[in-house]
């Protein structure tokens, strides 16, 4: 029994799907693949069948390309906003608690 998927939900995810080109068709059709980029879709660049560069807008490789934060300074953040004392969690005891102390399985090599 499947379940009827309304087609505007077909019609966006098919726009959202990579359009693929091969050079020499995207050679011939550039001005028309920089409009679709610029408009937000992903074009797939093939030679010889197999994917070798993709096409987005500046604002996609921008945003790609930003200054994210680290693991550690996210981590800090989150620590300055919900404390984990304010929170009553002793950390270390926590810790003791989590972690498995048992020597493991045992291996032959």
């Amino acid at each position: 029994m499947g379940v009827a998927v309304d087609p505007m939900y077909r019609w966006m995810y098919i726009c959202r799907m990579a359009q693929r080109y091969s050079i020499a068709e995207a050679r011939a059709n550039l001005p028309t693949l920089v409009d679709d980029a610029e408009a937000g879709a992903a074009i797939e660049l093939t030679r010889r069948g197999e994917v070798v560069a993709i096409m987005i807008s500046v604002n996609e490789y921008e945003r790609l390309r930003s200054q994210r934060i680290g693991f550690q300074e996210a981590y800090q953040q989150f620590l300055k906003k919900h404390s984990p004392a304010d929170s009553g969690i002793d950390a270390a005891a926590f810790a003791k608690q989590v972690r498995d102390r048992s020597p493991g399985r045992k291996v032959t090599l």
